[in-house]
């Protein structure tokens, strides 16, 4: 690569950092890591596999619309994707991890163990 197609990726990547990644153009933006199914936390395979069998939920805001906001997953119709719940040992509320499911019926999972800020695809 040329230095200076690669001092313009270094600028528009910490253009990134003040703005948000849906005003990022479209070859900049990523798909979030992987991570296996069976490397998740146990509480968020149970989760998983409540999502997959269509609950019931512990928690009443599971299920809901998860709008994206911060442009961290690839962008979707509005609706495409539900977040759900998991269970954050000794936290006195719903904790900071969550899956999010795209599709319905779902068709790809995300992670997040720190509240939306990060994501990790889910694989099978």
């Amino acid at each position: 690569m040329s230095v200076l197609f690669r001092l313009l990726v270094v600028v528009l990547l910490c253009a990134g950092f003040t703005t948000q990644a849906r005003d990022l153009p479209d070859w900049l933006r990523r798909e979030p890591a992987t991570l296996a199914a069976a490397s998740l936390p146990p509480e968020a395979r149970d989760t998983l596999a409540l999502i997959r069998q269509g609950g019931p939920y512990p928690y009443r805001r599971d299920g809901v619309t998860f709008q994206n906001r911060e442009g961290r997953l690839p962008d979707a119709p509005n609706g495409f994707y539900r977040e759900y719940t998991v269970t954050t040992p000794g936290s006195r509320d719903r904790g900071a991890r969550r899956i999010i499911s795209g599709g319905r019926p779902p068709a790809v999972f995300y992670y997040s163990d720190d509240h939306y800020r990060s994501f990790r695809r889910i694989q099978d």
